[in-house]
């Protein structure tokens, strides 16, 4: 999946053509890349994936990525934990699992406890990209397509009287819509 499309890219752009299509795919997956990058997440997934963790020392078992969705987990000793809470609570992107305290509960292993606790589910911030992402993947691509033409321009200082004046590395605009989102660690 794609946080936008070529149809919505094209209506932005004014493109009415077919024959930047393919250019615009291939701009649409490099934007897409730039914005993961940049905020250190992914901001969609549609197939669930499973993710294997070290048995902790502590009650919560800490993912170190974003995960929006669980579909099971597993104990390192084979067991399937249904009587758990995600952290935070009552939102997603989910951080942490932790067994109900009333459960019984405790991460366990039976030989080894590195990568013993199996989590399933759908690993990124949403299942679809928030409409702010999507909007600056749109911007971005809008940007990376109009510099095909201009390269040489939009990457050199100007010189105006006293003043230099640097390009961004991205536009301020696509870095404003994105700055709720950047993930401060991983």
């Amino acid at each position: 999946m794609a946080y936008t499309d070529t149809t919505t890219l094209k209506r932005y752009l004014g493109i009415t053509g077919t024959s930047d299509d393919t250019l615009l795919t291939e701009l649409i997956a490099r934007a897409q890349a730039i914005i993961d990058s940049h905020t250190r997440r992914t901001f969609e997934a549609s197939a669930d994936a499973t993710k294997y963790f070290d048995v902790p020392d502590e009650y919560e078992l800490y993912l170190g990525t974003d995960l929006c969705s669980v579909t099971s987990v597993t104990n390192g000793d084979g067991t399937a934990v249904t009587e758990y809470v995600t952290l935070p609570r009552r939102s997603t992107p989910y951080y942490a699992i932790v067994p109900k305290a009333l459960s019984g509960v405790v991460w366990t292993y039976t030989t080894n406890p590195e990568n013993a606790i199996a989590v399933t589910g759908k690993w990124a911030y949403s299942t679809s990209a928030p409409a702010d992402v999507a909007g600056a993947c749109v911007r971005l691509a809008a940007y990376l397509y109009r510099q095909k033409d201009n390269a040489g321009e939009m990457d050199r200082a100007i010189v105006a009287g006293n003043a230099t004046i640097l390009p961004a590395q991205l536009p301020a605009d696509v870095m404003t819509m994105l700055r709720p989102y950047r993930r401060m660690s991983t």
